[in-house]
């Protein structure tokens, strides 16, 4: 997934199509000069829709549309004919997707099932006919409602990776090359931070043909929840991961105060985040010696479930999958 073509935040001003007008007519035939209300219903404006493909991966397609237009609906016509509803516009969207409104900042719906579909933006109803004002008392009624007026809003639409597993550390933890070595996954590694600007997945195999899905989040730092070094686009992918496997490398100058401050981050962004299932990898241990690890492993905070690793050695890889599948699945 190139960096230029993952986009995971647009806004877009939607307007829905406005309804049809309902018709005003009497029947006329060459039998019938003075007939009973008969004019039509107008038809629906059409809604803006978003639509569920497990084929996306990004919003790129939505970025430099900025204005999505609904069609109007026709109007009622006579002998009781209703107007056609305005053509919908669907906007196919990546699983995972939240469209919240751009003025107050709330959720309005999510989109987590392929084919899944939700209005967005409703398109206004089609005015009566004077055939329903008809009553007894009533008999040539001589008007018809107009049509409803079609919504002009803007709205947005973030995405947030669904994903078994998150990888959450600061820059340049190894979690991309982590990524690499267990999934086919090709992100951009350099010794460097901040390698990763956008989020990366990575489909895990396991044994018997088993896979999960495991997602690569840019670097964390410090004051990331108030949105320090794009914070907030971050954190939000690890909302929807059912796992977060924390890696700090073997070399940190302090493995426990590293652990805090990632964790505190994620409570700060959001609290609900501290009930997700955590393991800490330590990483890179292929600098060190059996008894160098034991004493970093005195270092770690009691009861926070740990595991060795090396990416480039492949040194505690099989017993990390092991683990986290027996993490996702109980």
């Amino acid at each position: 997934m190139a960096d230029t073509n993952f986009v995971d935040y647009v806004k877009i001003c939607c307007r829905s199509g406005k309804g049809g007008a309902g018709a005003m007519h009497f029947h006329r035939d060459k039998h019938t000069a003075y007939g009973g209300p008969d004019g039509g219903d107008g038809g629906r404006g059409g809604h803006i829709i978003l639509k569920g493909n497990a084929q996306l991966s990004t919003l790129l397609h939505l970025k430099y549309r900025k204005h999505v237009l609904g069609k109007d609906g026709s109007n009622g016509q006579p002998g009781m004919r209703s107007g056609s509803d305005g053509e919908d516009d669907i906007l196919e969207v990546p699983l995972g997707t939240v469209a919240k409104d751009a003025e107050s900042g709330d959720v309005i719906f999510e989109i987590t099932v392929d084919g899944e579909e939700k209005i967005l933006a409703q398109g206004g109803r089609g005015g009566m006919g004077n055939h329903n004002f008809k009553s007894a008392t009533r008999q040539t009624p001589r008007y018809a409602q107009p049509g409803e007026e079609g919504k002009e809003e803007w709205k947005i639409i973030e995405l947030k990776l669904l994903a078994d597993v998150g990888l959450v550390g600061f820059p340049n933890a190894g979690k991309s090359t982590l990524l690499s070595v267990v999934s086919a996954a090709k992100p951009e590694i350099a010794d460097y931070p901040f390698t990763t600007l956008v989020p990366n997945l990575g489909i895990v195999k396991y044994r018997d043909f088993k896979t999960f899905v495991m997602a690569d989040i840019p670097g964390i730092i410090e004051g990331a929840h108030a949105g320090k070094g794009l914070g907030t686009r971050f954190l939000r992918h690890i909302e929807r991961n059912a796992t977060l496997l924390f890696l700090i490398p073997c070399d940190s100058k302090n493995i426990k105060e590293e652990y805090e401050i990632l964790l505190r981050e994620l409570q700060l962004y959001n609290r609900e985040l501290m009930d997700k299932k955590r393991l800490l990898a330590i990483t890179k241990c292929d600098m060190i010696d059996a008894e160098l690890q034991k004493l970093i492993a005195k270092e770690i905070p009691k009861g926070v479930p740990h595991i060795f690793i090396s990416s480039a050695t492949n040194k505690g890889i099989v017993q990390l999958k092991d683990k986290l599948w027996e993490m996702i699945h109980s």
